[in-house]
């Protein structure tokens, strides 16, 4: 499992490149890279940025929605921690 915010994916690996993903995720989140309520890079950021498809970029993102790390609005993007009261 990396933890190192700068990990690159490895495709060969026992781990799921979405579970990666994920983990990178959290780790820069974690490093503050992203600070709370702030949303992070987009979908298209990160498929270049990791070389991945959208599909597995989005699931990475949906693990950490349902961990409770980010949340998501619809054509805005997605930011750091829980959503404000009233907003979902």
């Amino acid at each position: 499992m990396p933890t190192d915010p700068d990990a690159a994916i490895d495709h060969d690996g026992p781990v799921t490149p979405y579970r990666q993903l994920a983990d990178i995720l959290k780790a820069r989140i974690a490093r503050g890279d992203w600070r709370l309520g702030r949303p992070i890079a987009s979908e298209t950021r990160l498929v270049q940025e990791y070389g991945l498809a959208r599909s597995t970029v989005r699931r990475a993102i949906a693990v950490l929605v349902e961990e409770g790390v980010v949340w998501t609005v619809q054509g805005r993007g997605t930011y750091v921690g829980q959503p404000p009261a009233g907003s979902a």
